[in-house]
């Protein structure tokens, strides 16, 4: 009968879960694992996921944290065995990815906008400018003394607002960190330039921050340590233009992607085949030597991923022979094309936002009574968020009050 057969049918199926992997549970149990990701304002976000989640659910849980919809110029990057930073892949699994590390993770931005004032929010040109802050004050971004001045003008307009030299002092922007190598002279020149920029809202100096540092020759460029045919310590530089190539800080050359006709890798070398010029009769072929097979495919997946953002419409699928060479990766995201789209359509009333203070320097007396400069920055124990900061609403900026202890 009917029933029978039904029967029949369910003892089988049990017999089957019995006889699978797990025990005979029916849905296998994933592992999971807690991820630590330190944001561009240095605070912490933690999060747990499964190992065998793709990297793009680590990326969505933290931009849903920052409130971001303008992500697509972000990304996540974590610490290889041998301490090299890597990009986490968005398609493949993390479990793959993350190994022998701990899950620690950074929030960086991974593409720079050549042209931030084309950001459609406010919310995502402060992240931006988080992290060209830090750019510039690891050395990694350099600039001359002039444009340290201008560009830490601008921070303390964001942070501080307008000059007020009965509330700050004499000296408010000494515990500030605007350069690699800080002096008396630089924090007066931006105390000068500060008190300009009465009634200037923390939106429009930010605007003005990412105006001036977009136009510095390193701004953007993601460098690579190689050698030249003849073994000359050299490095690499992908930015959204191109490469770029450097010896002893210097750029001695500079291709532009529409001039490059193939990226390869081949072991520890790394290959770019280049269009012949004007009075050229052939393609040209120049190699470089990195330090490793993972150095070099870790510099081809850079490049694949800015030629494929900053010049095609959309990503190509399956790859072209030009931007492959026997390797399934591809970028998998939006292009900046299709990205200005979206943005474009974003339709909701501008976000509210903390602006975090930055990093700071605290004075301490030392032991022969003089005054010491330490690197510092405050965190409230209890909300862990900075216990400075200001509220971005539209309107001027305001200080904001830590609720949960005296320290205001």
């Amino acid at each position: 009968s009917q029933v029978e057969e039904d029967r029949t049918s369910h003892r089988s199926s049990t017999s089957k879960l019995s006889r699978s992997p797990g025990g005979g549970r029916s849905v296998r149990s994933y592992k999971t694992m807690q991820c630590k990701v330190t944001l561009l304002d240095g605070s912490d976000y933690t999060c747990v996921v499964e190992k065998r989640e793709r990297g793009h659910v680590l990326f969505h849980k933290v931009c849903e944290q920052l409130n971001l919809l303008e992500k697509d110029y972000f990304g996540i990057t974590f610490r290889d065995i041998e301490n090299q930073k890597n990009w986490l892949d968005p398609s493949k699994e993390m479990k793959k990815q993350i190994r022998g590390v701990a899950w620690n993770f950074s929030f960086n931005v991974k593409f720079y906008p050549p042209d931030p004032a084309q950001l459609s929010e406010d919310i995502t040109r402060y992240y931006l400018c988080l992290q060209l802050r830090d750019d510039v004050v690891s050395g990694r971004l350099p600039c001359s003394f002039a444009t340290h001045t201008v560009l830490g003008s601008y921070t303390v307009q964001s942070e501080l607002g307008d000059y007020d030299l009965e509330e700050s002092g004499t000296d408010y922007v000494s515990e500030f960190r605007f350069a690699p190598n800080q002096t008396k002279e630089l924090e007066e020149k931006v105390m000068d330039l500060h008190k300009n920029y009465k009634g200037m809202m923390p939106a429009e100096a930010e605007m003005h921050f990412l105006e001036n540092v977009k136009k510095l020759s390193m701004y953007g460029v993601d460098l690579h340590h190689a050698k030249d045919s003849e073994g000359v310590e050299i490095m690499l530089g992908v930015c959204s233009s191109g490469l770029l190539i450097y010896r002893d800080r210097l750029r001695i050359n500079r291709f532009a992607w529409p001039k490059v006709l193939k990226i390869s890798y081949k072991r520890n070398n790394f290959y770019i085949k280049i269009r012949p010029g004007e009075f050229e009769q052939f393609e040209s072929t120049i190699g470089f030597k990195l330090p490793n097979h993972r150095a070099a495919k870790r510099l081809w997946k850079v490049c694949v991923e800015h030629h494929t953002f900053f010049r095609l419409v959309s990503p190509e699928t399956p790859p072209k022979k030009f931007l492959n060479l026997g390797s399934k990766f591809r970028y998998s995201g939006r292009t900046q094309a299709q990205t200005r789209r979206a943005s474009s359509q974003i339709v909701r009333p501008a976000p509210c936002f903390e602006r975090s203070t930055s990093k700071r320097y605290i004075m301490s007396r030392s032991l022969d009574g003089g005054l010491t400069k330490q690197n510092f920055v405050f965190y409230c124990i209890y909300a862990a968020a900075p216990h400075m900061s200001y509220l971005s609403c539209g309107e001027k900026p305001v200080r904001f009050e830590c609720k949960c202890c005296c320290f205001i």
